[in-house]
């Protein structure tokens, strides 16, 4: 997936026409001879699913078994065989797949989880030994127009019109900040790329002013540490009480961070959609996701330790692991960096503080206000996001506590 990849945007809606034999659906591609197919599987053991011309004639087979991903070019029925493909389908929970089709570079992919690079279990190359051969594979490729999928096997869930080709960056800059190095080598995912939700977060937040410590009160960072350590400041307290937040029966001071909400609910988003998360040394969150919803993510104050999953689950491990400083900025989409783990890593100094904002894209109907998340025991859980405390009232309270402790320095000396 490259980084200008309009797939970061809204997946486009399926359209499913059942065929007359009511066991096969066909699903029309976005575009002849590209595109990604999401789905999950009924029955755990096979999946089935067919790339068609128009005549149903020539076209590629894709079977997803228990160990291997099979794909055969049809009619021949040439296999097209990934050597080190050694995975399929998978028991673990909340486990989904893709497959992607790209005839401009005569690549395909299949994977397991979120459709990136870094979840791919299968993939092939067509190679050729003159150029005819290249423009008669790519004819034929760009003649597939639509897949044919078992009803029995396969429950759609998306089809993305652009393939998979690169690793997407997961650091935003904005386009008049970057270079031509910048784009050729692909660092940073250009704000312009996000989808229309995002840009509208990205740009609220990602001001010069968008700061913590101002003019009327620069101390502020300090005040929340000293309010974190403090046995008597509100940050301290209010972490205790949250102690058996994600675990009624196991309190873990660890596994908690303060949720300061800026503004109101206004029904776009899972939650108040502008929050302050703060995040003591040593403190992490659970695995879990975004109700599918858009969301940016900049660093205040300290740094922030990611660990990305490719789909919610007990039994899968992270597929990559991020760490963000800062004023460092880094995104979600529906389909994209959903699922993460934060954490404030036991060796940093400072409390880590950021900024969190939230919107579901204008074609979410279901707007489903919970965060899903792996407790203790392996379960699926919900998670309501709540406030703590309202920005400006809590921004009062840290200036009050603040000014107690120099007065109270003052009086000691």
């Amino acid at each position: 997936m490259t980084y200008i990849n309009p797939r970061i945007e809204t997946p486009h809606t399926l359209n499913f026409i059942k065929l007359a034999s009511n066991k096969i659906s066909k699903v029309n591609l976005i575009v002849h001879g590209q595109g990604v197919f999401i789905f999950e599987t009924k029955n755990n053991l096979t999946c089935n699913l067919t790339f068609y011309d128009d005549s149903n004639s020539s076209g590629l087979k894709v079977q997803f078994t228990l160990n291997s991903v099979l794909v055969n070019e049809l009619p021949s029925n040439i296999p097209l065989l990934d050597v080190y493909n050694t995975k399929g389908l998978t028991t673990n929970q909340g486990a989904y797949y893709w497959f992607s089709l790209d005839s401009q570079n005569h690549t395909l992919y299949a994977g397991i989880g979120e459709p990136r690079e870094e979840t791919i279990i299968y993939q092939y190359t067509f190679r050729f030994n003159t150029d005819d051969e290249r423009k008669a594979n790519k004819k034929f490729l760009e003649s597939l127009t639509h897949i044919e999928i078992s009803n029995d096997t396969v429950k759609p869930m998306k089809l993305l019109r652009d393939p998979i080709t690169q690793t997407t960056p997961m650091l935003i800059k904005s386009t008049d900040e970057l270079s031509m190095d910048d784009i050729a080598e692909g660092r940073y995912l250009p704000d312009a790329n996000l989808s229309v939700a995002a840009q509208t977060l990205y740009r609220c937040v990602s001001g010069k002013k968008f700061v913590l410590d101002t003019k009327d009160f620069p101390e502020f960072s300090k005040a929340i540490e000293y309010s974190i350590n403090s046995p008597d400041g509100w940050c301290n307290k209010r972490l205790q009480q949250k102690a058996t937040e994600f675990n009624k029966d196991k309190p873990n001071i660890l596994e908690t961070y303060l949720r300061i909400t800026l503004n109101q609910n206004n029904g776009e988003s899972p939650g108040i959609p502008y929050v302050m998360e703060i995040w003591p040394v040593g403190h992490y969150s659970p695995v879990h996701n975004h109700g599918n919803a858009n969301a940016i993510i900049r660093v205040l104050h300290g740094a922030i330790n990611v660990s990305l999953f490719p789909y919610l689950s007990a039994d899968v491990g992270p597929f990559d692991v991020v760490d963000f400083v800062k004023n460092d900025i880094t995104w979600i989409s529906p389909t994209l960096n959903q699922i993460h783990q934060l954490k404030n890593l036991p060796t940093n100094t400072n409390a880590c503080i950021t900024i969190q904002c939230y919107m579901y894209n204008n074609e979410n109907m279901v707007h489903y206000d919970y965060f899903d998340y792996i407790d203790d025991n392996g379960k699926t859980e919900q998670y309501e996001p709540d406030s703590d405390m309202d920005f400006i009232q809590f921004k009062t309270l840290m200036k009050k506590e603040w000014s107690e402790k120099i007065v109270a320095k003052c009086f000691s000396c």
